[in-house]
């Protein structure tokens, strides 16, 4: 199978990240006969000291004719002092809404052999958990009307939230879809005793549901759904719901595994082209030290396989091997423990190398 793959390497550890991530793509074609076809872009602060903006139309051309987009992290305190449209996450947000990526997902995984670095009690997360946060990414709260007034001369603040029902079944069709490619469960989280656009939300999702008799639906109120992640996480598998609620569960879901640098993310769109990169930042602080954990740019290079590109067994293989690594005890500076063999980024994307070939 032959794909072609938009590569943005970014800015600070982004390029080293991104190098592991293609050494270990390139042992998938090796082991599995693909091609991986790689187009290289610029986006971010490197795009700014190279063109003098922070995305060119030439980067999002060739994602458009991609069939996916491998992104490392962008963004550093260099370009903090220019204008917001000329910033690094200007590219970002362009790219997003360039190629319409209104869904995005955030696991959350805890392998067990990382079960102390996890601030729940170790009853709780012994055995690891792994959830998978589908967000929708282009409406509600976020993208409403904004304004603030006076009356009866006092400021009054007011932002809108609105959901279509096309809106909310497109993104309920990923999660279910998504759901079938896991533990075929789907938490839909709303607040639909308090707001009308829960309760279309709501309505939709049950109505999509209809499609997927082969997936467990359950819908859960955002306020109890925060308690239930501290709870018991492992309840969990695809967690759906809108962008305000997703912005904050992912967050929380996050930190629940004990380290960001574990973190991939992917938000796609209704043809399933989508752009994979990891939850961290661009850490300019440790940039050129080899020292970075590339583990989240690599899951999220499996996440790619596994969304965009529809080579299942190749991501289970990939996450496979990163978990055979963390078994083994290796690990990156971040997530050294007593007892752990520290490896440095390259010497990690090296280990899960090996593993993928046993």
């Amino acid at each position: 199978m032959k794909k072609k793959i938009t590569v943005i390497k970014g800015d600070g550890i982004g390029p080293e990240t991104i190098d592991q991530a293609l050494k270990v793509l390139n042992c998938i074609s090796d082991i599995y006969s693909h091609s991986f076809e790689y187009d290289y872009a610029l986006l971010g602060g490197e795009c700014i000291e190279k063109t003098g903006v922070p995305i060119t139309e030439d980067t999002i051309t060739k994602a458009k004719s991609s069939d996916a987009v491998l992104l490392g992290s962008v963004g550093g305190p260099k370009w903090d002092s220019l204008p917001a449209n000329l910033r690094p996450e200007k590219g970002l947000l362009t790219i997003r809404k360039e190629l319409n990526l209104f869904a995005n997902l955030r696991p959350a995984l805890l392998f067990p052999a990382l079960a102390s670095a996890c601030p729940l009690k170790p009853e709780i997360v012994n055995d690891g958990f792994d959830v998978l946060v589908v967000r929708e990414l282009t409406g509600g709260l976020y993208f409403g009307e904004h304004k603030t007034i006076v009356q009866n001369g006092m400021k009054k603040a007011i932002d809108s939230l609105e959901y279509s029902e096309e809106e909310i079944k497109r993104i309920a069709i990923k999660g279910f879809e998504i759901a079938r490619k896991r533990k075929r469960k789907v938490t839909s989280v709303d607040k639909a005793n308090v707001l009308d656009s829960s309760r279309l939300w709501r309505d939709v999702v049950h109505e999509t549901a209809k499609a997927y008799p082969d997936v467990e639906l359950e819908d859960i109120l955002i306020d109890n759904c925060t308690m239930q992640l501290l709870k018991c996480p492992c309840r969990f598998d695809v967690i759906l719901t809108e962008n305000m609620f997703g912005d904050i569960l992912s967050d929380e879901a996050s930190m629940l595994t004990g380290s960001i640098g574990m973190l991939a993310s992917a938000s796609i769109n209704e043809t399933s082209l989508g752009l994979y990169e990891p939850s961290h930042g661009s850490a300019p602080d440790i940039a050129g030290q080899n020292i970075a954990n590339p583990i989240a740019t690599i899951l999220s290079a499996a996440m790619m396989l596994r969304y965009s590109l529809n080579m299942q067994k190749e991501a289970d293989a990939i996450e496979s091997a990163v978990r055979l690594v963390i078994d083994n005890l290796y690990r990156t500076v971040d997530i050294i423990t007593d007892g752990c063999k520290k490896v440095t980024c390259s010497e990690m994307g090296d280990k899960i190398i090996e593993a993928l070939k046993i």
